[in-house]
């Protein structure tokens, strides 16, 4: 079975459990899941319900497709995400993406758990994507392309869109948020980089280092949707200055950031024209 008809497929699954048509997408990651529950819920479907629907398998990862309205309007969050990491392949890990486009999504925000490379940046505060490196040695629109979803060699100019990332920074002044800007390089994981590592990719223009989002950024351009994207520094990645860390240390500063994540998308949602 071809991409075209398993997006088909789960489309039609997920039409006959609801019938909205949202503007906005949101996919939650490691540790920021709660955004969901801000949501005024219509429809909530359990990703292992969906055909041709991976399963989340990391921790903070609820696996549930939420639909219903945030600041008053109509939005798809996927509360958990998946990663090239867990085995799947890049077609599994951007399917979501190609769902949300199907279902009426023209702007995705994109949340991540990140490593903070530039020494400017703290731990629990929030950075703004303004561009990526991808670092995985794999690109998901590799293989045949279907004019139906984007074309061959989309452009990947204005990749985060500025004029979101201009509002989400005033959004979170305006909230009183100290909040930064920078490149997040996206590799594979699932360890944690090495000193050598961290230095490499900070002197490659990296402020932010994860293992996600890009293959979802990619997709989500191939079809022409604008992106913001927001990061949460949740351990430095300091080469000369390096110390223990582990998940449940990235989930607890996620966890702690959370709020305040929270309340900006919220925000940024209210004053999104869409």
């Amino acid at each position: 079975m071809n991409l075209m008809d398993k997006i088909s497929e789960a489309t039609e699954f997920i039409r006959n459990k609801t019938k909205s048509e949202p503007p906005i997408g949101i996919i939650l990651g490691t540790g920021l899941g709660r955004l969901g529950e801000r949501i005024e819920k219509e429809t909530v479907i359990d990703y292992q319900q969906i055909r041709h629907f991976p399963v989340s398998t990391v921790e903070g990862h609820a696996g549930r497709l939420i639909f219903g309205r945030l600041s008053g309007k109509s939005v798809v969050a996927m509360q958990g995400r998946f990663h090239f990491y867990e085995g799947y392949n890049m077609e599994q890990v951007t399917f979501p993406v190609r769902i949300m486009k199907q279902l009426g999504v023209k702007v995705l925000i994109v949340c991540n758990a990140a490593g903070g490379m530039n020494p400017q940046f703290r731990v629990g505060e929030m950075v703004l994507i303004t561009d990526h490196i991808n670092f995985q040695g794999q690109n998901p629109l590799i293989g045949p392309n279907d004019e139906r979803m984007g074309p061959r060699f989309p452009d990947m100019y204005n990749c985060y869109d500025k004029d979101l990332v201009d509002l989400a920074e005033r959004t979170a002044l305006d909230l009183g948020y100290r909040i930064m800007r920078g490149v997040y390089v996206a590799v594979t994981g699932p360890n944690l980089e090495t000193g050598a590592e961290y230095r490499m990719l900070r002197t490659m223009g990296a402020d932010v280092v994860g293992m996600s989002t890009v293959p979802e950024v990619i997709v989500a351009r191939h079809q022409g949707m604008k992106v913001l994207g927001v990061s949460i520094v949740t351990d430095m990645g300091l080469a000369d200055n390096l110390h223990p860390c582990s998940h449940e240390l990235i989930l607890a500063a996620a966890n702690k950031t959370e709020p305040l994540m929270t309340e900006m998308i919220a925000k940024v949602v209210e004053r999104m024209t869409v």
